[in-house]
C-alpha cells in the first residue's frame, strides 16, 4: 500500500477542513451540545464533511471512524480515524490551539498520522517507520533526563467533576515534581508537542480514539514512549494515556500512580 499516498490525502483533507474552521472562527452560532460541557459547533460537523467527502473520492470503500458522524464504510480492513475539531472548547471561545486530526489504520494498524493547525499552520505527519515532521523538517522528542527539568502537559476529561478525586492528586503530583504543568484544551497537539519536544511528557485520561490515533504515531515516530498509567501497551480504545521522551517514563508512571500507593497504605 502506497502510504505516501495515504498521507497526501490526508493532508489535502487537513487543509481543506482547516479552511473550513477557519472561515468559521469568530463566527459561530450558539453551540449545541452532546454533553454538559461536549461542544459541537456548526464548523466541526462542516470540518468533518468535508474530510469525508475528500478521504472518500480517493478512497471510496474506506472505513471511517469520526468523532461527528460515528463509523461507517464497507473496507473495515483500512479505516480512516477522523477528529475533525480537537479543541472545540477553544475553537468557540476564538483561542487558536485546535486542531484537525486525521490517521490511517491498516487492520489495527496505525500507519499514518496527520495533525494540522489550521491558526498556526503548523502541520505534523508521520508514517510508520518513516519518521515524524514538522511543516516538512524532521522532528525529536526531548532530551530531558528527569521530571524535575521537565514541562508536562495534561488535559482534564470532560467527566472531570465525577473523577476529580483521581484526577487531581496526579495533578498535583506532577506540578510538585516539574518545572510545571500545562493544560492546552487539543490532545492531538498536546502528543505532537511532545513529539517536537516542546513537552517533556502529557498524560490524560477518557480520551476517544479520534483524539488520540493521529498524534500516537506522530509522537511515537519521533521517538515517545507511549503507554497507559500501568506501562502497558497504549490502545487508541484504553482509557488512559501517557506520552514521554522515554527518559522520564518510569519517574512521570510513579507520580501518576503514586496517590494509589498512599491510599493503600492509609487502608
Amino acid at each position: 500500500m502506497n502510504f505516501e499516498r495515504i498521507k497526501a490525502v490526508g493532508t489535502g483533507a487537513a487543509y481543506k477542513a482547516g479552511e473550513v474552521l477557519r472561515s468559521w472562527l469568530g463566527n459561530i452560532a450558539a453551540p449545541h451540545h452532546k454533553g454538559v460541557i461536549d461542544l459541537v459547533t456548526e464548523a466541526d460537523i462542516a470540518s468533518e464533511r468535508i474530510v469525508i467527502e475528500t478521504i472518500h473520492k480517493a478512497f471510496p470503500d474506506h472505513a471511517i471512524l469520526a468523532e461527528e458522524s460515528g463509523g461507517n464504510g464497507k473496507n473495515s480492513g483500512c479505516r480512516w480515524i477522523i477528529d475533525p475539531l480537537d479543541g472545540t472548547t477553544n475553537f468557540t471561545h476564538q483561542l487558536g490551539m485546535f486542531a484537525v486530526s486525521i490517521a490511517f489504520e491498516r487492520e489495527g494498524v496505525i500507519e499514518v498520522g496527520v495533525v494540522l493547525n489550521p491558526v498556526s499552520g503548523e502541520l505534523f505527519t508521520a508514517v510508520r517507520n518513516e519518521g515524524a515532521c514538522l511543516n516538512g523538517r524532521p522532528i525529536r522528542v526531548s532530551q530531558a533526563q528527569n521530571v524535575l527539568d521537565s514541562l508536562l502537559v495534561t488535559g482534564f476529561p470532560y467527566n472531570f467533576k465525577e473523577v476529580s478525586d483521581e484526577v487531581m492528586p496526579r495533578f498535583l503530583a506532577c506540578q510538585r515534581a516539574s518545572q510545571g504543568v500545562r493544560r492546552l484544551g487539543s490532545a492531538s497537539l498536546d502528543l505532537c508537542f511532545v513529539a517536537c519536544g516542546r513537552f517533556d511528557g502529557f498524560w490524560e485520561q477518557n480520551l476517544k480514539p479520534w483524539d488520540t490515533a493521529a498524534g500516537f504515531r506522530i509522537a511515537l515516530e519521533a521517538g515517545a514512549c507511549v503507554t497507559d498509567f500501568s506501562n502497558t501497551a497504549f490502545s487508541i480504545f484504553g482509557s488512559e494515556l501517557l506520552a514521554t521522551n522515554g527518559h522520564i517514563h518510569t519517574e512521570m508512571l510513579d507520580l501518576l500512580n503514586r496517590h494509589k500507593q498512599e491510599n493503600a497504605i492509609s487502608h
